[in-house]
């Protein structure tokens, strides 16, 4: 009778479930999508969805249901979009800037820095952060890329015999970490040098894990992944106190540099001639622009500096490795890319490896430019992109006609589906650079390796800088060989290969080089 009973309960209660959700479904009936049970929703397709099957699963639903699809997940709707006229108005707008839920699974890392914050702060931190890609600023963050460079291409030389096939991403992965370590914080965790600090060991460690935790829906509830994985829940709270010390510790050593320093110009202001000024300053972090900010009429405090360089260091390093693996990959495959690169990259550069690259030297190389956004079309680093609506959104549509999204839905928007479509890139199957040589496309939002619109990546310069700077001294000194096995894309919050990236290289001869 007692079983009886709480069957008629649970049948009950979600029958009135179902109905509460009638005017949500209404409002998304123009929309196609797979079937959904009543209360359960599209089950069968999330049974489907895992990192290594995510893109071959979602390829199916589009050519099957179109490029801009509903789906329920019990009382969650969800909008999956791949569609160029969609995309374009959510991204664009000023109101919808709330990220998807997904994403507070990196709240204990990363608290409310840029990437999880929304609202208030997240205008406040935007505006306090931007100065840090100004151009003065950038050109000597470029001065840390052109010296961890160097060392990831003596690292490289033990594999380039011209027969070894080696997954070249832990070299690029150690080499954006000592990167993004220096011009974020100002110091060094020598990670390529086999020093690697606990930190950079734990960075490492804790970006794999909740690249893991992302894409396994469960696990997404800090509840039930305490409740159900309580080893690595411990080892990841461990982690996370690891790398909070260590940037705490740089925060406060920092501040008191800063303090020291501008106490000491304070009290020779009158004898330093602005030439020994400049001969002497030091090589700015995002850091010291966080120090020197102000919020509300006080100083950021530490904790709230923390946030953001954490974030930075999250963002940073693993998208930035990921990029220049994928087009490391695509360069080795691609032998006529791979000639007309090396050209212009001697013409620009040089031969003298000892002469240290410029900004402007970076700048002028545009066919390098090409493959760099090719390479982002076919593999962006961050594959999707997700809002939860605080409001409805009222959107137009040359095929769908006028529609509204009411509050609470989630959105995910198919970066890779968009850029590898027919529809916005003919022949998208093909690795060819020279589709970007004129800068012409359909619209400026049907190519978002960094997102678009106000939630747009705030370092990109950065990062294209960084891509430029270690493909191109890779490709002067190593030819690029394409031995292994065939990439095979996995989606996490970071684009990966299940396969690694494999390739071989062989030392450029001086002959090589001097034509």
């Amino acid at each position: 009778m007692l079983l009886i009973a709480i069957v008629v309960f649970f049948l009950t209660a979600a029958f009135l479930f179902h109905l509460g959700n009638r005017k949500r479904r209404a409002a998304v009936a123009n929309l196609p999508g797979p079937f959904c049970w009543p209360v359960f929703g599209a089950l069968q397709l999330m049974f489907k969805l895992n990192p290594k099957s995510f893109i071959e699963v979602s390829a199916k639903q589009v050519d099957k249901y179109g490029e801009l699809q509903r789906v329920w997940a019990f009382d969650r709707l969800m909008i999956l979009s791949c569609d160029l006229e969609f995309n374009e108005q959510l991204l664009a707008s000023q109101e919808h800037l709330v990220k998807h839920p997904v994403y507070k699974v990196l709240g204990q890392w990363l608290g409310n820095g840029l990437l999880l914050s929304d609202g208030k702060v997240w205008h406040q931190r935007r505006k306090i952060i931007t100065p840090t890609f100004h151009f003065s600023i950038l050109e000597q963050f470029v001065e840390v890329f052109d010296q961890q460079s160097n060392i990831c291409i003596q690292r490289l030389e033990q594999k380039a015999d011209g027969r070894t096939t080696f997954d070249v991403y832990p070299f690029i992965c150690l080499a954006a970490l000592d990167i993004i370590a220096e011009t974020a914080m100002g110091t060094k965790v020598n990670a390529q040098m086999a020093e690697s600090t606990p930190y950079a060991d734990a960075v490492n460690e804790c970006t794999a894990r909740f690249a893991w935790r992302f894409m396994t829906i469960y696990l997404q509830s800090e509840f039930l992944f305490t409740l159900t994985r309580p080893h690595l829940k411990w080892r990841q709270t461990k982690l996370i106190r690891t790398m909070h010390e260590f940037t705490i510790k740089v925060i406060e050593q920092r501040r008191m540099t800063l303090e020291q320093e501008q106490q000491k110009q304070a009290e020779q202001l009158d004898k330093r001639t602005e030439e020994e000024d400049v001969g002497n300053k030091r090589r700015m972090a995002l850091l010291d622009v966080l120090l020197q900010s102000n919020v509300d009429g006080r100083p950021l405090r530490n904790e709230e500096i923390r946030e953001e360089v954490d974030t930075f260091m999250f963002e940073g390093h693993d998208t930035t490795a990921s990029a220049i693996s994928f087009c490391l990959w695509q360069i080795s495959r691609h032998a006529e890319v791979q000639e007309k690169l090396l050209e212009e990259i001697l013409r620009v550069l040089g031969v003298d490896y000892s002469r240290p690259i410029t900004i402007r030297d970076l700048a002028e190389l545009k066919y390098m430019e090409c493959v760099i956004k090719e390479s982002l079309r076919m593999h962006p680093p961050v594959p999707i992109v997700g809002r939860k609506l605080q409001t409805d959104f009222r959107y137009t549509h040359s095929r769908l006609g006028d529609g509204v999204i009411p509050a609470g839905t989630e959105i995910i928007v198919g970066i890779i589906g968009q850029q590898n479509g027919e529809a916005n890139f003919p022949e998208h199957k093909l690795f060819k650079p020279e589709r970007h040589e004129n800068g012409e496309r359909v619209s400026n939002f049907a190519f978002l390796p960094f997102s678009a619109g106000p939630r747009n990546c705030i370092g990109q310069k950065f990062a294209q800088l960084e891509m430029k700077m270690l493909l191109a001294k890779i490709v002067r000194a190593y030819e690029l060989l394409p031995l292994g096995e065939t990439i095979s894309p996995v989606v996490n919050i970071v684009l990966r290969s299940d396969t690694g990236f494999q390739l071989g290289m062989r030392k450029r001869s001086s002959s090589t080089v001097d034509t």
